[in-house]
């Protein structure tokens, strides 16, 4: 490592620089402190909160799916909203916001960010936290066994797909088609959307991509369900011989509507992928940082499977990581933006802290949200029977079903229980699951309690 004595070593570690980042914290912890439940708009606000969101949705050429715009603070769970509401933040950006909302700690990272140089990091310069990010989460998932060597960071989840598509197609050239589950989603780019199992995000797209898709595990008929997905598979191997350069494996299917299988139902898939030489590319930009684990592969002890993995959401950069058959060839990928300075520090920091904080592990806290929101779910589910259904999920992704599971009345029930405190978000279509993806850094079982009493209040007003 470069000598500690250059100038941006002196300067962060300057008196003032200190004292400045001491008085934020406090500020910031002082000012937190009285946001501590829901509660509803400011009358004098609701006029031109409305003028805002219309006049932002002419902006955006569509409306939003929630009248949210954030005021830029929050505590934790709650979120404040600019016409001065709070709220329980339960999709965080659908998965972004793991830290919560003004949290004192990941506020102190961005400003050692924001002091050091370069708003945008890339491919052609970047700073010393970059190499210390992809050290971190190289050795993160090598941690079991993986064969995993080089990571590659980008700015969205879409990109990092993108480029483990790339870097599959290139090494398993003329190979010209994927493979991937029904109900899957990789992202919206052209390449991925015509990966992702959703007729409507490909309308009045032409195709640029074949895509084979096989059966996920069913629950209810877990014999049947893998010796059908077996047999799809086999089927479309001996159809198209050679021609698939990998299969895109979503652990737990997150837009789908948060579907998991268990380890036997991949292995019986991915030995015989193996057999075909088809490479497995694990799509962790959901489930990064959500199970017990902080790859969903090494919660199940598919690490010497894992050729090609891809992470984002809570990590706040992307990256595509790949073992040494993967590596591309120069020019296949690059990126002016790599990330955001800020996102690098507070992918660092949120790293760091599920892997010294007793969040990992099947007795981590983690594990303990999930089992702390089954909990009152299955109570609620007694309570109001038919109403409501599951829990469904894994750790940190919670997902159950209300009424007849229609779009439409899911819909009613996501509305109302967004403006009584509550923010989650829809998943999957037959049926349409409530999801949710918590702030695990910073939710307490109390603040669990009283989502889920909120919950009950508006199945009870719906019922």
């Amino acid at each position: 490592m470069p000598d500690p004595t250059t100038q941006a070593a002196a300067c962060f570690h300057d008196e003032r620089i200190l004292k400045a980042r001491q008085l934020i914290r406090e500020t910031i912890s002082e000012y937190r402190e009285a946001l501590t439940r829901p509660s509803p708009p400011v009358d004098e606000n609701k006029l031109e909160y409305e003028v805002m969101l219309k006049h932002f949705g002419h902006l955006r050429g569509g409306a939003l799916y929630y009248p949210f715009l954030g005021s830029g603070f929050g505590n934790g769970a709650l979120v404040e909203l600019a016409d001065g509401s709070v709220k329980f933040d339960m999709i965080t950006g659908i998965g972004v916001h793991v830290a919560g909302h003004s949290n004192p700690d990941l506020i102190d990272m961005l400003v050692q960010a924001a002091i050091s140089d370069s708003v945008m990091q890339g491919n052609l310069q970047q700073n010393l936290e970059s190499l210390k990010l992809c050290n971190e989460v190289v050795g993160v998932a090598r941690e079991s066994g993986s064969r995993i060597r080089h990571c590659f960071l980008s700015t969205s989840g879409a990109t990092a797909n993108e480029n483990a598509l790339k870097m599959m197609f290139q090494a398993k050239f003329p190979a010209d088609r994927i493979l991937s589950f029904e109900n899957c989603f990789a992202g919206r780019t052209m390449a991925l959307a015509q990966l992702t199992d959703r007729p409507k995000n490909r309308d009045g797209l032409p195709q640029n991509i074949n895509v084979d898709y096989i059966p996920f595990y069913d629950h209810d008929d877990p014999t049947g369900s893998t010796e059908r997905s077996l047999a799809a598979l086999k089927k479309l191997l001996s159809r198209y011989p050679g021609r698939h350069a990998g299969m895109c494996i979503e652990l737990i299917q997150g837009e789908g509507g948060y579907y998991s299988a268990p380890r036997e139902f991949f292995l019986t898939l991915i030995d015989h992928l193996r057999d075909h030489d088809v490479p497995i590319f694990f799509d962790e930009v959901q489930t990064f940082g959500r199970t017990s684990r902080l790859f969903a592969f090494q919660d199940l002890e598919l690490d010497e499977y894992a050729d090609v993995v891809s992470i984002g959401k809570m990590s706040q950069v992307c990256a595509t990581l790949f073992t040494e058959e993967f590596k591309p060839r120069p020019g296949l990928v690059s990126q002016t933006f790599t990330g955001a300075t800020s996102a690098i520090y507070a992918a660092r920091f949120i790293i760091n802290e599920f892997r010294e904080k007793n969040f990992l592990g099947p007795e981590g806290r983690t594990m303990q949200i999930h089992e702390r929101f089954a909990k009152h779910l299955n109570k609620l589910q007694s309570k109001f029977k038919k109403s409501i259904h599951g829990p469904w999920g894994c750790g940190g992704m919670i997902a159950f079903s209300v009424f007849d599971g229609s779009p439409e009345r899911t819909k009613e029930f996501l509305d109302k229980l967004f403006h009584a405190g509550v923010i989650a978000f829809p998943a999957g279509q037959h049926p349409t699951r409530v999801r949710m993806l918590p702030p695990l850094l910073v939710i307490t079982d109390e603040q669990i309690q009283q989502v889920c009493e909120i919950i009950g209040d508006v199945l009870n007003e719906l019922g």
